[in-house]
């Protein structure tokens, strides 16, 4: 694949593949597990509704023109804000967008929760700490667990992530590290870490991403995303994000939100009428609750 930037470098086609796409599987619910034990994600391409995706989109949009950081009704960056303005408490402003109507349909609608029912093979519960993202142009996510923020209580835990609109890899759409989850040196540093409790550590990892693909000798997985698609994984998969470069300043928009079995304890810093989020400053602890024209490189 060409265009997959790094760091400001492009990723060499021998370190860069194409994400599996198994949504065929969804009628034959062993293989699709045992799919995903083998890889360590599951990519489903078209399982949303389209319509649905693009309707959350917009509802997102429109709020962020109204804080003037994308043009109206449209979805280029405008390369200001005036977020702090109109919103001076900016956690409540940015929980606000993150519970909008059609966005929760999407992120909680009963399309994800049959695929997760599947992947879980039980009925499944979500948390209601949402996670969404706005990318704009120079923005990207280093590599991380997610094991350090959502295994409080248990590591049966999901990270979903949906593409809310086409996210070409020039818009920076999620990568995750092929095989990661067999590196047992990094699981096993990894397992026991706490981001709220062992502040001495970093959950991102310094290292390029190229260059941590060459010396595991393993690659880099992504795709060019369309409204609907999904990836999900679970916490030992280490993954983070393309640089999003695209010349005409269109935003990437995608959310990522955990799933866990309904039956397993909840982690009460995201469920309930008011998470208080990893750290227990709420949705304002977010990038996403920073204005458009901040800049930020990592979680």
């Amino acid at each position: 694949m060409r265009g997959c930037i790094v760091q400001g470098r492009e990723v060499p086609e021998d370190l860069v593949g194409e994400l599996a796409d198994s949504a065929r599987l969804l009628d034959d619910p062993a293989v699709l597990r045992r799919r995903l034990a083998e890889d360590g994600y599951l990519f489903l391409r078209g399982v949303l509704d389209r319509d649905a995706v693009l309707a959350a989109r917009g509802e997102v949009l429109a709020r962020l023109a109204a804080v003037d950081e994308i043009a109206p009704g449209g979805d280029v960056f405008t390369g200001r804000s005036a977020r702090k303005a109109r919103e001076p408490d900016l956690g409540r402003f940015w929980r606000s967008v993150s519970e909008g109507p059609a966005l929760r349909a999407v992120t909680h609608g009963r399309d994800i929760a049959r695929v997760m029912e599947i992947v879980a093979g039980e009925a499944p519960r979500a948390q209601d700490f949402l996670f969404l993202r706005v990318g704009v142009p120079g923005r990207a996510t280093g590599l991380h667990f997610d094991y350090p923020f959502f295994t409080r209580m248990h590591d049966q835990v999901w990270t979903v992530w949906t593409s809310m609109g086409d996210t070409p890899v020039s818009r920076g759409p999620l990568m995750v590290v092929e095989n990661s989850y067999r590196f047992s040196d990094l699981v096993e540093s990894v397992v026991g870490f706490d981001v709220v409790r062992d502040t001495s550590r970093k959950a991102a990892f310094a290292e390029n991403a190229i260059d941590f693909a060459r010396s595991r000798g393993t690659r880099l997985l992504t795709a060019d995303f369309r409204a609907g698609d999904v990836i999900l994984f679970g916490m030992y998969l280490l993954h983070g994000s393309l640089d999003h470069h695209d010349a005409s300043s269109t935003v990437r928009v995608s959310t990522d939100l955990r799933w866990q079995p309904a039956r397993m304890p909840v982690d009460p810093r995201y469920f309930g009428a008011e998470p208080t989020g990893t750290t227990g400053a709420g949705y304002g602890e977010l990038n996403g609750a920073k204005p458009l024209d901040v800049d930020w490189h990592v979680r």
